[in-house]
């Protein structure tokens, strides 16, 4: 297809890769311990028979197509006596999460489906304030991309059903390099081209914010290394696996392998390097898609996609996208369950992936008529297929801002790399103090 076709999507995956992105960095600071008790109250077990009209909350819907809108036309013409209302927040994640946190602190009924950003799930969950999905509320997964469903589980239970997911992806030069690599020593070991051509070898995001907890993330995952435990709160991350994918990073930057002004690169600014032919290699979300294959690109005949790199194979991915959860004070939490069945299935998320966002059912990557539209798809596939979520934790903003504080001061060298682990260990040690 043409790629101008595919800027047109633009808009709508920037807004949502962008807002997966800042949203966690603006969680206000309440992840104290409380986060562990059940602010709730018994609020899980009562109206789970209810049925009747309910509201669907989510932020502001800035799909092309309308995604949100086009999911609830299609309930409600089948469901006349359960009419679901969008209830449209703003599209700031900060107002979004505060919002939620105000009905929800305050017990109130009208929201009875919640759309939560995927770093905030764990807190919810962790707060009694939206509805555990097991027993006779369990919900059948089996055909969704099985991250996605990670990053709604919390203490070894789903909370939420995923609604949309997001992964980072490889943007190559495929004038220089014909074939991916699938390795991080590959990607780096091919940086004497870009030297030839006096460009930049690889980059991502380093500039101090969230997209660095996200770079970090990926490549201490992708050699093996974690960030907490199982049960949200115990850090794991000072290990040799984490101080070899932190090293990774910091090697390349002193080396010149990443280029220096790369430190200070968010989405924007690392998308027009690559567009403008600065790049070689760049990770990125598939929203960049549109911007390095528009007209003004000067590498629009010359890239490719493909999965992230890894120590030995294909990396590891951060997570991205929304997760449906039930209220916990929700009067029909009957038909909640319901619609969130609905929206995991295959006719609703045929529906989320025409409109540009990534599906949770692995079928959709399958698509011809969607891969036409959206040529990365099978890339990201197999890309969300080996990712992993942002640190499943109720204490998420204190773990991210001891990642990124860290991981900054250890590429700009005032920290080595241990001293940068240690301080991330110690950070997620006092994170819910």
């Amino acid at each position: 297809m043409a790629l101008k076709k595919v800027s047109s999507l633009r808009s709508s995956l920037i807004s949502r890769a962008a807002l997966a992105a800042v949203s966690a960095a603006l969680l206000t600071a309440t992840f104290t311990s409380a986060c562990t008790s059940d602010s709730g109250g018994n609020s899980t077990g009562q109206n789970l028979t209810g049925r009747g009209p309910i509201t669907y909350v989510e932020g502001k819907d800035t799909t092309e197509t309308g995604v949100v809108k086009q999911l609830i036309e299609r309930w409600n013409a089948s469901h006349p006596d359960e009419q679901v209302t969008f209830k449209e927040q703003s599209n700031d994640a900060s107002q979004q999460y505060d919002d939620l946190v105000e009905h929800m602190s305050s017990k109130q009924a009208g929201y009875d489906v919640v759309a939560l950003d995927v770093p905030w799930t764990a807190e919810f969950a962790a707060k009694g304030w939206i509805q555990p999905l097991k027993d006779t509320f369990a919900i059948d997964t089996s055909a969704l991309l099985s991250p996605p469903v990670a990053s709604a589980t919390y203490n070894n239970t789903l909370y939420a059903a995923p609604r949309n997911t997001n992964g980072g992806l490889l943007f190559y030069r495929k004038d220089l390099v014909p074939e991916p690599p699938t390795t991080w020593a590959q990607m780096l070991g091919q940086c004497r081209i870009a030297k030839e051509n006096n460009i930049g070898c690889y980059a991502g995001q380093f500039a101090p914010y969230e997209g660095l907890t996200v770079n970090t993330s990926e490549v201490i995952n992708a050699f093996g290394g974690s960030f907490v435990g199982p049960d949200g709160k115990t850090p794991t991350v000072n290990s040799p696996q984490a101080k070899n994918g932190l090293n990774t990073l910091v090697s390349a930057f002193k080396n010149g392998d990443i280029p220096p002004e790369a430190i200070t690169f968010k989405e924007p600014e690392s998308g027009n390097a690559f567009a403008q032919g600065k790049l070689m290699f760049l990770r990125s979300w598939p929203s960049t898609f549109g911007d390095v294959g528009g007209e003004s690109s000067t590498v629009k005949d010359k890239f490719g996609v493909a999965p992230l790199p890894g120590e030995t194979g294909v990396g590891a991915s951060t997570l991205g996208g929304y997760n449906a959860a039930i209220s916990a004070f929700s009067k029909n939490k009957a038909t909640a369950l319901d619609f969130l069945r609905y929206l995991i299935s295959e006719d609703a998320q045929h529906i989320v992936a025409s409109g540009a966002l990534p599906s949770v059912r692995a079928s959709m990557y399958d698509d011809p008529a969607l891969i036409a539209k959206m040529p990365y798809l099978p890339a990201l596939k197999d890309s969300i297929a080996s990712a992993v979520p942002r640190p499943v934790t109720p204490f998420y903003r204190a773990v991210s801002n001891a990642i990124q504080d860290n991981a900054y001061a250890a590429l700009k060298g005032t920290k080595s790399v241990d001293d940068a682990i240690t301080g991330m260990q110690k950070g997620i040690e006092t994170a819910g103090s």
